[in-house]
């Protein structure tokens, strides 16, 4: 799911800095884990930075740079489309732009200098993020295959016989969700903390031909009350990594060629082929209405990746059990685990737990939680099913 900036900071953020700060990638062409993972990291070491910083102000100096290690042809026009087309994605492509550009930057602690929020002498926050609470820590249940196609068998059997919205001409797919992610913070001792967002709600709609979208997510600074655009005025070729309603619809779903088309696709991207073809799918199911047989497909898909377990017991974002079809990023050790009801088989949500101590965060560490709570189809952007009322949902 999306992301975006916590904290504004008063001045704007010197783009060289920008570029120091955020970790060369191995591929110009990220997965959604790896751009969270890259945003995770760019957001926390702006907080921590000093209110002193002097930002380059310079006429010449460039907007909107690409990441240290990126280079700015490879495949320039799709990461250009994504935030329109994906809104998965468009949280962390925000925040990089806003940085880059200067133009709503982000602040460390919960004042300037001279405040409580910062410590002018060692340059590290003394508070934790404004609005952010201690990572849950959970026992790490081990996944096994035991048990893994019985139940994915009953998942992809719930999921082909489910009555789920068709839009019409001029309608939008309506996604209503309950979300946190993980907040970096190294403290003034200089080790860091895990803490993540409180769970707040978000609303995406989306046209089916993926050329027009919304977002509303009003607990994020760098996301207006009113929301933020997804449109794609380009109206780019539609991809497993830029889809549509009408894009799936055209998608086989028969479970082999689902995952030859999904290796073929995304070859070369993320981390490693598996687990790249796990996230693609993941990014699907997350906030699409997804056709039944489609998703019924590529549920059997994901069972034959290899890595892929059955989890006992996983808990969403609004507190709801259910069994997980699962992989564990072996780059950094995260585990995404999707969540379906134990009695029903129907997606509930996702959940991603650290599975053992990396990169500062111990394992056990619940790094990010959602909870589909609607799905639906309307007539219009910013318009909510019946039931859910007109106002916008508060943080």
């Amino acid at each position: 799911m999306i992301r975006t900036s916590r904290r504004r900071r008063e001045e704007p953020l010197d783009h060289a800095e920008l570029a120091r700060l955020l970790p060369a990638p191995g591929d110009p062409e990220l997965s959604s884990g790896r751009l969270n993972g890259l945003e995770e990291h760019l957001m926390s070491e702006i907080r921590n930075l000093t209110p002193d910083t002097s930002p380059d102000t310079s006429p010449g100096a460039p907007i909107g740079a690409p990441p240290a290690g990126a280079h700015a042809g490879d495949r320039a026009p799709r990461q250009a489309r994504r935030p329109g087309r994906r809104p998965v994605l468009a949280g962390a492509a925000a925040a990089l732009v806003l940085a880059a550009a200067g133009v709503a930057g982000l602040a460390g602690g919960s004042g300037g200098s001279g405040g409580s929020g910062g410590s002018a002498s060692s340059g590290r926050a003394v508070a934790p993020p404004a609005g952010a609470v201690p990572a849950p820590v959970v026992q790490v249940v081990r996944g096994s295959t035991a048990g893994l196609a019985g139940a994915v068998a009953d998942i992809s059997g719930a999921a082909a016989r489910a009555e789920l919205p068709e839009p019409g001409p001029g309608q939008f797919l309506y996604v209503r969700s309950e979300v946190s992610w993980l907040v970096s913070w190294e403290g003034s001792d200089g080790k860091n903390r895990s803490y993540v967002d409180k769970i707040h709600p978000r609303e995406v709609w989306m046209s089916p031909d993926g050329d027009k979208g919304w977002l509303m997510e009003p607990y994020k600074d760098a996301i207006d009350r009113d929301g933020i655009t997804l449109d794609d005025p380009e109206g780019g070729e539609r991809t497993l990594n830029s889809p549509g309603y009408d894009y799936l619809r055209t998608l086989p779903t028969d479970p082999g060629l689902l995952l030859k088309k999904i290796y073929d696709e995304t070859g070369g991207m993320g981390n490693g082929p598996d687990q790249q073809a796990f996230s693609t799918i993941g990014d699907l199911l997350r906030e699409q209405v997804v056709p039944p047989k489609l998703a019924a497909g590529l549920y059997r898909a994901a069972a034959r990746i290899p890595g892929v377990v059955l989890v006992d017991d996983s808990v969403d974002a609004v507190g709801r059990h259910g069994v997980a079809i699962a992989r564990t990023d072996e780059t950094d050790g995260a585990r995404t685990e999707w969540i379906f009801d134990r009695e029903t088989y129907t997606y509930l949500g996702e959940r991603t737990v650290q599975t053992r101590d990396a990169e500062g965060i111990e394992a056990g560490t619940v790094r990010g939680r959602t909870a589909v709570t609607d799905r639906a189809v309307v007539d219009a952007v910013k318009q909510r099913p019946a039931g859910l009322g007109d106002a916008p949902p508060s943080a």
